[in-house]
């Protein structure tokens, strides 16, 4: 006769026992009540909950995956709290294919914002600026290019654009000697569908469209997951120094011109405007002393002139619609050489948090994000000494990038 160990029974009854209870208690909670009023209680849990919550009843799994809810719970979230804030570390493994499971090392609570560390086995040496709608894009001039939502695990590769073909013939023929092009990732807010846009110079890669003076645009379909041209492309050179970032529907370029300008690119209308002036005038040798950057959702420029850093505020809401800038901060930075020792470029503003921070990064990923104090005047590592990554803001979301 064979013997089974008692105590592997008696789990096997618990958990019967136990499965038996949650659904039970998941019909009685959908008979008591009412399913509006489940959905609200809902939209105000973590998003690691709403994923567990998602195997308790089909209708709970139906509701939590609905577009309408998500974006509901989205809002709720970014009313609720300020930006959370992941220091990102990326694989360079080499292959294609990517799994996420996300490890936390470090966790430091800021307020209504928490800082964490993450490390995600993704390919790609590059993280889009910040995020959108709690989703993350990785990306290198050789690989594909990775689409990540940390609060879910989702994640999604798409190929290789026409540049990166290009840059990846240069890279086997061991010619590394081009401009490094930036990746833009933003969303149609009128379709509801998210777009990585590449916009550069031809001319600054030889053998390129040799013959295009501007720029050329490619942007990526989800839904046919292949890359397009968009034309016009914009009627200005790009400067290759700064990240595009991305606000309320559209991506933002600086321009390399002698008097610098804000080009914008609508992502539902697919066309470049030029939306103002920038308010600075860097020397033409000294592009990479200015960056942009979105703080408050608010479109920003910064630039450094000695250890002087100045942050200005794009203003649209004027009356008579004039367009102005406002001078947000002026920091002094020399309390950060202890860290950086010389400060070749401006420092990076990630985000605001606790109301009187100011998250800062320097250029290198290798550089640890500092915390500003506005009012004590001080700075401060966010994590310690030995931590490094690239610091993004988000908001954590259920969305996909295949979210309609």
């Amino acid at each position: 006769m064979l013997k089974r160990d008692r105590s592997s029974v008696g789990s096997e009854r618990d958990g019967s026992r136990g499965l038996v209870l949650k659904r039970h208690r998941s019909s009685l909670v959908e008979l008591v009540v009412p399913h509006d009023v489940v959905e609200l209680i809902l939209e105000r849990l973590p998003v690691e909950s709403l994923v567990r919550f998602k195997s308790v009843s089909k209708s709970w799994k139906s509701t939590i995956e609905s577009h309408l809810f998500q974006e509901r719970q989205f809002i709720r979230r970014m009313q609720s709290r300020g930006p959370d804030v992941l220091s990102v570390f990326l694989s360079f493994s080499g292959t294609s294919d990517v799994d996420v499971p996300n490890t936390v090392d470090e966790r430091i609570v800021l307020g209504s914002s928490v800082a964490c560390t993450f490390r995600f086995p993704v390919t790609g040496s590059m993280i889009c600026h910040g995020s959108c709608d709690g989703l993350l894009c990785t990306y290198c001039v050789y690989t594909p290019s990775v689409v990540v939502n940390p609060a879910t695990g989702w994640h999604q590769t798409f190929p290789l654009s026409n540049l990166q073909k290009f840059l990846a013939d240069r890279y086997d023929k061991h010619d590394y000697v081009y401009a490094t092009p930036r990746l833009g990732f933003g969303k149609d807010k009128l379709k509801g569908t998210y777009k990585p846009v590449w916009l550069y110079n031809p001319s600054d890669f030889g053998g390129l469209d040799s013959n295009v003076t501007t720029t050329t645009c490619e942007v990526f379909d989800f839904s046919t997951n292949a890359w397009r041209y968009v034309h016009p492309a914009s009627p200005y050179r790009v400067n290759n120094y700064h990240y595009p970032v991305y606000l309320d529907g559209s991506l933002h370029w600086l321009t390399e011109c002698e008097e610098p300008k804000v080009l914008s690119f609508d992502l539902h209308t697919e066309t470049f405007q030029v939306i103002s002036k920038a308010p600075i005038s860097p020397e033409r040798d000294e592009p990479y002393k200015v960056i942009m950057c979105i703080l408050d959702n608010r479109l920003c420029v910064c630039e450094r002139k000695g250890l002087t850093q100045v942050i200005w505020s794009f203003d649209d809401s004027s009356s008579g619609g004039n367009k102005t800038w406002k001078k947000l901060y002026s920091l002094d930075l020399t309390g950060t050489l202890f860290w950086f020792h010389e400060l070749n470029f401006p420092l990076a503003p990630i985000a605001i948090l606790d109301k009187n921070k100011i998250l800062l990064q320097g250029r290198d990923c290798l550089e640890q994000p500092m915390i500003h104090d506005l009012h004590a005047n001080s700075y401060e590592l966010l994590f310690g000494p030995e931590t490094s990554g690239y610091p993004v803001y988000y908001y954590q979301s259920l969305f996909s990038a295949l979210s309609t």
